[in-house]
């Protein structure tokens, strides 16, 4: 839950569990490998009974728009045997997946993707030895925590060499899950890591809000002259992208990062003048750049070359955004530079992209009917209800009308 400093509240979470597009897809994607997942009644928490081993084809497994289904459910079921296929939407079958399919076909899995080394995936799986191997890593992180989550499951110990790694913080945060299921994790000092074959241990597990999502709130409440307090991301969190307030810190606004909470406070116009290094924080470099136009100076975001691989190319799909609105952008392959400047009226194309639609509709909070969104319910992918929740944190700042698709 987002709390506002009179009291008003929103963002509810259900004890941690997200009911999303996405997780849905993760669900069902798990329920067709043979997984039984079991909602409560009042859907609060879900209970995955997992059966100590890989699955049993054949099986076809539907993604939908759910990057992570696909990158990390492959290595689980190459640890099975039998035929696998997985696929999943344009936009997902658009998003590359070589690098897996290139590492699960060297663990000894036969492999046959789609032109491009996306989905559809066909999967021939006996189980997996194991081994030494070598992961480009360089596209996206998730490569390397699908193979690390399933290789207790393999017949021996898997060493993986992450080589030009993005996004570090989401495999600090897979090591530290898989060690709280019982996994044995070791990690050298020159970054390769290795994981033995010991089984997983059923446990419990209290989810945090996701601090990509919290980015939005942290933003809103930076240009609005709020303050807003998410409980439950603290000094404690794994989250990477919980750094994003720190960027909003060099804008002006006030921070407050305490063991169980992080608050943001907006004190008045942002400052500008910086150069940001965002890679290990990829998801985030999106809100800064939609509140960017509101600073006193240009501010440049760097080491995001990776996010042009995403649901878009989101280094140009902001920057397209932007300067329809008027506002001045330079971009190059791994940096995206915005000017200070009002945002005319204009139609924000989303790209059926969550994270643009989150990220423009910040900056519209600043100027009520000035931005509409093409796509509204491409939310629904990770926070089918932000629209109301924005509106119920901050109902003084009228968002841009939505127009449907």
């Amino acid at each position: 839950m987002v709390q506002r400093e009179d009291g008003v509240h929103g963002l509810a979470r259900h004890q941690g569990r997200l009911v999303s597009d996405d997780t849905l897809a993760f669900r069902t994607a798990l329920t067709d490998l043979g997984t039984p997942v079991e909602a409560a009644p009042d859907d609060a928490s879900w209970t995955v009974t997992g059966a100590g081993r890989g699955p049993t084809g054949p099986a076809r497994v539907w993604c939908a728009d759910a990057g992570t289904a696909a990158r990390f459910l492959p290595p689980f079921a190459a640890t099975g045997h039998g035929s696998f296929v997985f696929d999943g939407s344009d936009q997902l079958r658009a998003r590359p997946l070589r690098p897996l399919a290139d590492a699960l076909e060297r663990l000894g899995t036969g492999v046959r993707a789609a032109e491009g080394g996306g989905v559809p995936l066909h999967l021939e799986a006996a189980g997996l030895d194991g081994g030494a191997i070598a992961l480009d890593s360089s596209l996206s992180s998730q490569y390397l925590s699908g193979l690390l989550m399933a290789a207790p499951l393999m017949r021996g110990p898997l060493t993986v060499d992450a080589r030009e790694l993005v996004s570090r913080p989401y495999i600090d945060m897979t090591l530290a899950l898989m060690r709280h299921f019982g996994a044995d994790v070791h990690e050298d000092p020159d970054g390769r890591i290795e994981v033995r074959p010991v089984p997983y241990t059923a446990a419990g597990l209290d989810i945090e809000p996701d601090a990509s999502t919290a980015s939005y709130v942290f933003a809103a409440a930076a240009v609005t002259g709020r303050a807003v307090t998410v409980p439950g991301l603290g000094t404690g969190s794994l989250q990477g992208d919980l750094r994003f307030v720190e960027t909003l810190r060099l804008a002006g606004a006030r921070v407050e990062v305490g063991e169980n909470a992080t608050t943001v406070t907006g004190t008045g116009p942002l400052r500008g003048g910086f150069d940001i290094d965002m890679g290990d924080i990829s998801d985030t470099f999106m809100t800064l750049a939609a509140i960017a136009p509101l600073a006193d100076a240009p501010i440049t975001m760097r080491g995001i070359a990776h996010a042009r691989r995403k649901e878009s190319d989101r280094i140009s799909a902001v920057a397209e955004n932007l300067r329809a609105c008027g506002i001045k952008t330079e971009e190059g392959p791994d940096r995206l530079t915005v000017h200070p400047g009002t945002p005319a009226p204009t139609r924000i194309a989303c790209h059926r992209d969550h994270r643009i639609a989150m990220a423009f509709s910040v900056l519209g909070l600043r100027f009520p009917g000035t931005l509409t969104l093409d796509d509204p319910d491409c939310v629904g992918k990770t926070f089918p209800g932000f629209h109301t929740e924005l509106r119920r944190l901050f109902p003084e700042h009228t968002i841009a009308p939505k127009e449907s698709r």
